[in-house]
């Protein structure tokens, strides 16, 4: 094969990269291509760049007001539940946008599948954790477990116990290798916008 048929090659296989991480991303080309430079071509690892990349836009983004936005619903196919919540953005042109709409869909699937009782870890009920903390202590003695790790095990259960709760926490029922978080951090990056969870309700019969 000739030098420039070489060239040719590689040069065909970044593009197909470059456009397979921007279909999995939402992320620009520019974006991608200096992801994919910074992990030496692993996929993988560009996507945890661009995440992480994503978070920052994220974290810039969460200071602007999210007033637009729609309400979001899903009724289950036995028709015994359904969910609803409202999705924030920052305009009224994103609260139009397709992909955005999707996003408060699937956030609705996952209430009605996920049945979270809380938004964020630190919205738990503290009388609910003081009680579950009794059980899970009581627990620990009849298992004989020293009086001295017992709190840092407490510790652990609390913070597993709140993140189980939380919406914002809990693994995504379409892909439990992010949270809800995740989720909202991935269309930040993506559409540009603060988005937020307001209020959400479930419905059970």
């Amino acid at each position: 094969m000739s030098l420039l048929s070489r060239e040719s090659c590689y040069f065909m296989s970044i593009l197909e990269q470059v456009k397979k991480l921007r279909e999995k991303t939402g992320a620009g080309v520019v974006d991608v291509k200096r992801a994919l430079d910074d992990a030496n071509g692993d996929e993988q690892k560009a996507i945890d760049i661009l995440r992480k990349r994503g978070q920052d836009k994220a974290v810039k983004s969460s200071v602007r007001d999210a007033k637009e936005g729609i309400v979001g619903y899903y009724v289950h196919s036995n028709g015994k539940i359904a969910s609803m919540v409202k999705l924030l953005c920052e305009t009224d042109f994103v609260a139009r946008n397709e992909e955005f709409r999707n996003l408060a869909k699937d956030i609705a699937m996952h209430i009605a599948a996920m049945n979270p009782r809380y938004l964020k870890p630190e919205h738990v009920s503290d009388d609910e954790v003081t009680h579950e903390k009794e059980i899970w202590t009581e627990q620990l003695k009849s298992e004989n477990k020293p009086d001295s790790i017992i709190p840092s095990i407490l510790a652990g259960k609390e913070k597993k116990f709140r993140s189980e709760c939380a919406l914002y926490t809990q693994s995504f029922v379409k892909n439990p290798d992010i949270t809800i978080q995740d989720l909202l951090v991935e269309k930040v990056a993506k559409i540009g916008e603060n988005i937020q969870i307001g209020d959400f309700i479930r419905y059970e019969l």
